[in-house]
């Protein structure tokens, strides 16, 4: 399958985004919804899900991607895989995310991944930005007990801004006291992460965890 073309970035909060989605009968899509469900917001293309589902089969996985012809490229190669505990959704997360988190089973999110997003670098544009207080908040209230956030980047700043932004909330720790985590804890890694780290540069990560 040829990969499908798109724009690289997507202003979420232009109107185009701003529609009410409809979720799917989650029953339908995952063969065993009493697994845990780890999320993957802006999952772009889907391959590192892809792997994850493979590998560790225990969990279920759900990708967020606002561009839609991505979702609409990983969920036929998901089909072509046959996997019952993977799928994709085009979504907003700026505006989507409670009522997706609503929808899903009670107390069965246990990991949110947020990788490489994009940084909206001028400052005018930061509101953008995937990590704001609003979406902590949210995802504080549907993470379970044992919840943890995976972040990383390979800008220095936006992930400090990141790490800053759920520090901020009560309800968040840092795994480590260091904050940057050496290596991936997931033991699989992003197609940016891959490059990154061939061209010898720096891959910021971290942990939050549920106080």
């Amino acid at each position: 399958m040829a990969r499908v073309r798109v724009r690289q970035h997507v202003n979420p909060l232009s109107s185009k985004y701003q529609q009410s989605i409809s979720f799917p009968d989650w029953s339908q899509v995952y063969s065993n919804l009493s697994l845990p469900f780890y999320l993957d917001l802006g999952c772009a293309r889907g391959r590192f899900l892809l792997q994850m589902a493979q590998q560790y089969p225990e969990k279920n996985y759900l990708g967020i991607e606002i561009r839609e012809a991505l979702v609409d490229e990983a969920n036929e190669i998901k089909t072509d895989h046959n996997l019952t505990n993977l799928h994709y959704l085009f979504a907003n997360i700026n505006s989507s995310l409670e009522k997706l988190l609503t929808s899903l089973p009670p107390n069965s999110l246990e990991l949110v991944m947020i990788q490489f997003p994009d940084p909206w670098f001028k400052k005018k544009h930061h509101k953008r930005r995937v990590v704001q207080p609003e979406i902590v908040e949210i995802l504080a209230e549907f993470l379970r007990k044992d919840g943890r956030i995976f972040i990383q980047s390979d800008i220095k700043e936006l992930a400090e801004e990141m790490c800053q932004i759920f520090l901020e909330n009560p309800n968040f720790l840092s795994l480590s006291p260091n904050i940057w985590l050496p290596e991936n804890p997931l033991g699989i890694m992003t197609e940016r992460e891959i490059a990154t780290l061939n061209k010898g540069e720096n891959v910021y990560r971290a942990v939050m965890m549920m106080k």
